[in-house]
């Protein structure tokens, strides 16, 4: 199935990529841009990233054969809403979400009372960065894109989407919502919160003003995430806060075992933990295409 008219909803970092990707590839014949922003506005029409760029949200949905959310997750089901009226039968409408469960469970009936199919995507690819100035054509390109189908997806709608994220240079996986946020969780979710945490201590005003002199290129690689959007960061975390308590509690316990190998001298545990950190963190470089760009 190839989409020939495409709504972005949200045209910042990834709803921007989006549109560059398909711009780049020519894969659909028109491609529309809705932003709420008039400086939105004014930066996606310079950099030219669609055919129609619109705050108008009937103008951007109106005959589009494929929708995509782009937004923060606590905006999508009331844009799903919104967009309800407009919504041609038979169209498919997916999103970017870094949750899948919520926005799986409360997009689907929404779509579907439209006549409409919702299918959850969530692609591996982003940045600290945001806005549609951070955008990248080739941001989609050999990233894992997680599709999540609904209960009452069709495998027509399913197919498309996974086509649709080849299209841009993905590499499609398949999975429940559940599954999904139980994954992501370890690996995206965690890490932000680690990173955050670790800025916050290490940044705190209360040390030495030598203490940021001293943060140099390990400091700057682990917490790069940290910049990431805190408006979005919220979200993320409150929508899958019962998955990130679960794993953070384990984390913290790992941590606590290394402190007690640091109270007792154990050499032994302490080389050992950060040899298996190594040979994990090697094996995951040889086979994983996301470690590619490193």
């Amino acid at each position: 199935m190839r989409w020939q008219n495409i709504s972005i909803i949200g045209a910042g970092l990834l709803g921007g990529s989006l549109a560059l990707a398909l711009k780049r590839r020519q894969w659909a014949t028109g491609v529309r841009a809705c932003v709420r922003r008039d400086a939105s506005l004014a930066e996606c029409r310079k950099l030219e990233i669609a055919g129609v760029i619109t705050k108008d949200l009937r103008e951007a949905v109106q005959g589009a054969q494929l929708v995509i959310l782009c937004t923060p997750l606590s905006q999508m089901a009331a844009l799903a809403a919104a967009m309800r009226p407009f919504l041609a039968p038979g169209a498919v409408v997916t999103d970017v979400g870094s949750v899948k469960g919520s926005v799986v469970r409360e997009l689907e009936p929404i779509v579907r009372q439209a006549g409409a199919e919702f299918v959850g995507s969530h692609p591996m690819a982003g940045s600290e960065k945001t806005g549609v100035g951070a955008a990248r054509a080739d941001l989609f390109e050999e990233a894992v894109c997680l599709v999540t189908p609904g209960r009452y997806s069709s495998p027509g709608a399913i197919a498309g989407i996974e086509e649709f994220w080849r299209a841009v240079g993905g590499w499609p996986v398949r999975l429940n919502a559940e599954a999904h946020d139980d994954l992501v969780s370890r690996s995206s979710h965690l890490p932000h919160v680690v990173a955050a945490g670790l800025v916050n201590y290490v940044l705190s005003p209360v040390h030495p003003k030598e203490q940021q002199l001293v943060c140099a290129n390990g400091f700057r690689d682990t917490t790069r995430i940290a910049s990431g959007s805190p408006e979005m960061w919220r979200d993320i975390a409150l929508a899958n806060g019962r998955n990130l308590g679960r794993v953070l509690g384990v984390f913290i316990e790992d941590l606590q075992e290394f402190q007690l190998a640091l109270e007792r001298g154990d050499a032994g545990a302490i080389e050992e933990f950060f040899a298996h950190a190594k040979e994990r963190r090697d094996g995951w470089r040889a086979h994983s295409p996301a470690a590619s760009s490193e």
